[in-house]
């Protein structure tokens, strides 16, 4: 397999410092959610703009304890739209509140800096390179200036899309330009009657920690008030079976109520052949997924890396929400943990993979990346196929148990939605 290339833009060693004649920041107290002052906006064309707070800095020759690094990343296409042409990265640092309060915004523009990053290179040709790594006055007057590191590095990726919905038993295709090559085959099912369908019929007790054992609902609650049985696994274009995602804890609506609350999450392991027979199994992580309250409905999602030590030694590598109208994009990336602090996986670094998400009742092709160096055959690449199909059939799963399913999660025929 070919990986497709990607090039990581970090900016790090953020830090601002100010002369004593600055007289537009505002104390610290009026600042929410920190205590620092300043915060800045990072902008690139095409791309989604990003913010971080700002530390200040006493020391005239070097930055203070720096905030978190933000990352861009560009894909092929923005790659080659960017070889003849520099990117443009923009910074506005600005003081006092960040976002909008009673309608108005927050904070006042203190000014900005911009950096050219020329983009030379494709493919394997990409190098690291460092762009900019000291202080730049912010606009003309001699108030403020701000510290950061731009750099850029190689971050290929494998890149793969299901050939349909998750339910419908796609094939899934590896994309490398404008070629698609068929790479893997899925199969799913839905016997929610079954209390035996969520774990494959080759799966061996003695590879698993009885701490992962599925648990079920009683027996006296109502079908419609509970989805359970669902499984989907991946078979190589030999036919053999590579990857597994099982609902081992039914998706239950809470005590009165329509939906799947995070209080009693729904939950699938996703599970990797062990040994040298492929007739056994052994879980790899744990995903439990709800239906999210607040002002805007979500799909919350949580994914642990399974330990030896069972249910209580889960490692967490993934948390969040997603809008349920809108869908998202599920993601693990440890390059987001690196600058805020030692990440708890040692041998987990940088990116890993992502898929993409489709609201609720929308058709959904998951898009999968997933980063080079945790790919060495393909069954590391066919776990995360199963995990992105786990969690886009979250999104059915948590749906509101007073609507209807579609046919391809029902073994009742008259339960099937016309």
């Amino acid at each position: 397999m070919d990986p497709c290339p990607f090039l990581r833009l970090t900016i790090e060693s953020l830090s601002l410092k100010l002369s004593p004649t600055a007289a537009t920041l505002p104390s610290a107290s009026a600042v929410h959610p920190s205590a620092t002052p300043c915060y800045c906006k990072l902008r690139i064309k095409n791309l989604p703009p990003q913010t971080a707070l700002l530390p200040l800095s006493s020391d005239p020759h070097s930055p203070s304890a720096s905030a978190a690094a933000v990352n861009f990343h560009l894909d092929p296409t923005a790659l080659r739209r960017l070889q003849s042409k520099p990117l443009l990265l923009i910074v506005s640092v600005h003081t006092g509140r960040m976002g909008r309060t009673c309608g108005f915004r927050g904070g006042k523009l203190l000014g900005r800096v911009v950096v050219a990053v020329n983009i030379d290179g494709s493919g394997s040709g990409f190098k690291p390179v460092v762009f900019q790594n000291g202080w730049m006055k912010l606009g003309n007057e001699p108030v403020a200036s701000l510290h950061l590191k731009v750099r850029t590095e190689p971050d290929p990726r494998f890149l793969f899309q299901f050939g349909g919905e998750p339910e419908s038993s796609p094939v899934v295709f590896q994309i490398q330009g404008n070629i698609r090559q068929p790479v893997f085959s899925c199969k799913f099912s839905a016997d929610r009657n079954s209390r035996s369908r969520s774990l494959p019929s080759d799966f061996t007790m003695n590879s698993i920690n009885r701490g992962w054992m599925p648990t079920f609902s009683s027996g006296k609650e109502k079908p419609n008030r509970e989805r359970k049985g669902w499984m989907i696994v991946v078979h190589d274009l030999s036919g053999s079976s590579v990857a597994a995602a099982s609902m081992i804890t039914p998706f239950v609506a809470s005590q009165g109520s329509d939906r799947v609350s995070r209080s009693n999450p729904g939950a699938w392991l996703i599970l990797r052949p062990h040994g040298v027979s492929i007739s056994n199994w052994k879980p790899w992580g744990r995903l439990e997924a709800w239906r999210e309250r607040g002002p805007i409905d979500g799909l919350g999602y949580r994914l642990a890396l399974v330990t030896n030590s069972g249910m209580t030694g889960g490692i967490p590598i993934s948390e969040g929400t997603m809008n349920v109208k809108k869908g998202g994009k599920f993601c693990i990336d440890e390059t987001l943990r690196e600058s805020g602090g030692a990440s708890p996986l040692s041998n987990i670094k940088g990116f890993v993979m992502s898929s993409s998400v489709e609201g609720e009742g929308k058709a959904s092709k998951p898009m999968v990346q997933v980063g080079v160096q945790h790919v060495t055959c393909m069954a590391d690449a066919a776990l995360f196929i199963a995990l992105s199909a786990a969690i886009d059939l979250s999104m059915d799963a948590c749906m509101l148990f007073s609507r209807k399913l579609r046919k391809e999660f029902l073994q009742d025929e008259q339960d099937f939605l016309t």
